[in-house]
């Protein structure tokens, strides 16, 4: 088929033919814009594989364009509607929030992996609401909504797509109108997965259940998931499965921060060598950034990334000790990094609630203040599309030198949280900011210690994936210092939405 209208390279261009063939060949014609029902018992998994900027998200995209072109419907894992033999169904899909608001941010409807495996149970009358959203019923009449929010609803939902923003622009919590979580039982169709250098082998299974047609897309740059061997998911991908990108697209040609992070494939090159081209970059291009000390105005946002947990606790003292944060408590605009849920197995519904609104192992979040219920915190979860709640907390901060963290507030079960100012370069994996600063002294230390991943040093692996959280622009960070706060830490540049979902009218786990 001829390649569509857009900058493909080469490479992309013929990785979207053979993608649309496998799609052709399981009754979704990209070129024609027809669809035939699922074949049971038919699938195939394929696999993208490119370095930064070589143009997987805009591949990505482009199929996602063309798939909704031919009337394949994008789940959200918000609401789904009844299902229909006939209908064919797409969902896209990243490991975290942020890696899924990155996506959503250049017009993918992207959601996390977790709201696809588990689905919201609807009120029965609300559910007719959705359902009249989204053309699969008539008007509805409901009492505790009145005329006005229902056309509020509606054009917020025909810019969304969103069936909960469209509620919770009615004037709903999230709690009036979803009553819980469940398990998919029943499996859907195409799923497109980014940052799947991230996917460790139980979510690739559990994504195979799902998903007869999988189309991975990820970077072998990257640094494998912990306890896989330095192996990825897509490593077991091979033939005419597996689409290489091995050129970089024209529009990232000229970026410093990318040529940096694929010079890092030379097996001759030196850490010593590889910070004097930063140097040089830094003297060329102000998107590159030599720095004697940490910012730590950005760190409120942007962590500092870091190889070594020391290097990262004493970070953090540090940060806190410049912002005057007391031990005993936190300040409001403090940055969290979700550290898993410790609930038992008899709380599973719990789990499945804290973990799809957002709070999944590695989700950078900000304490807003302290929630109305003892061991309860109010929560913004960067990149969430529900981003603020209250939920019970366990607040990790630790402390150099010192084996047990001090824990400010704590509920006897709920989600655990490290401080955030600091981020070793592993959990920073799939997220990205506007500006990124780096640790040198740590990249430093792995390349003194000699260790090798996968054939390549370790240094090498964990440079490149720092350097490409990058946006805009690479803060490479030379001596363990510090500079002084130039205003305090706050809230107010966060988006306030206007009908925040709350866990704290639950019952305390």
């Amino acid at each position: 088929m001829n390649a569509p209208v857009i900058a493909y390279s080469e490479d992309q261009a013929q990785a979207h033919d053979r993608i649309a063939e496998a799609l052709r060949e399981m009754g979704v014609d990209l070129e024609n814009e027809t669809l035939t029902p699922m074949a049971e018992g038919r699938g195939r998994v394929m696999a993208v594989v490119g370095k930064a900027g070589s143009g997987k998200t805009l591949l990505l995209a482009e199929l996602v364009r063309a798939l909704q072109a031919a009337g394949v419907d994008i789940i959200s894992g918000d609401w789904e509607g009844r299902r229909r033999k006939d209908r064919r169904t797409a969902a896209v899909l990243a490991p975290t929030n942020k890696a899924a608001s990155v996506l959503r941010g250049r017009g993918v409807p992207a959601t996390t992996i977790h709201r696809i495996l588990y689905t919201p149970v609807y009120d029965p009358e609300f559910e007719r609401v959705a359902e009249w959203l989204a053309g699969q019923g008539e008007r509805p009449v409901i009492e505790a909504l009145t005329d006005a929010a229902l056309d509020r609803a509606r054009e917020v939902y025909e810019a969304t797509k969103s069936v909960p923003a469209a509620l919770a622009s009615a004037g709903l919590r999230g709690s009036d109108f979803i009553t819980g979580w469940k398990r998919r039982e029943d499996p859907l169709d195409i799923g497109l997965i980014d940052e799947s250098s991230m996917l460790d082998d139980r979510q690739f299974d559990d994504l195979t259940e799902i998903f007869p047609t999988l189309i991975l897309f990820g970077d072998p740059a990257q640094l494998a998931p912990v306890n896989q061997s330095g192996q990825m998911v897509f490593d077991k991908i091979k033939g005419a499965n597996r689409l290489d990108l091995a050129r970089i697209h024209r529009q990232d040609a000229d970026n410093p921060i990318l040529d940096l992070a694929h010079a890092l494939a030379d097996p001759e090159l030196s850490f010593e060598r590889f910070e004097r081209m930063v140097e040089e970059a830094a003297r060329r291009d102000p998107r590159v950034v030599i720095a004697g000390r940490a910012d730590s105005d950005l760190m409120a946002r942007s962590p500092v990334l870091v190889w070594r947990n020391a290097t990262r606790i004493r970070l953090i003292t540090a940060f806190r000790g410049a912002h005057g944060a007391p031990e005993d408590q936190l300040i409001p605009g403090e940055p969290l990094i979700c550290d898993g849920i410790e609930l038992p197995l008899k709380h599973r519904k719990r789990r499945i609630d804290l973990e799809a609104r957002g709070l999944i192992k590695g989700a950078p979040v900000i304490y807003l203040g302290p929630g109305s219920k003892p061991g309860f915190s109010r929560l913004h979860v960067i990149g969430a599309e529900a981003p603020r709640f209250s939920a019970a907390s366990i607040v990790k901060i630790e402390k150099p030198d010192e084996e047990e963290p001090f824990i400010p507030y704590a509920a006897r079960m709920g989600a655990a949280f490290l401080h955030g100012a600091a981020v070793t370069i592993h959990k920073a994996q799939g997220s990205q900011w506007p500006a990124v600063q780096v640790f040198a002294p740590d990249l430093y230390a792995a390349a003194r210690a000699g260790r090798v991943e996968a054939g390549q040093a370790l240094w090498k692996r964990l440079a490149y994936v720092a350097i490409t959280r990058a946006e805009e622009k690479l803060i490479w960070v030379t001596r363990y210092a510090l500079s002084r706060p130039s205003r305090p830490l706050g809230i107010a540049d966060l988006p306030d939405p206007a009908s925040p979902l709350s866990l704290e009218a639950e019952e305390s786990a």
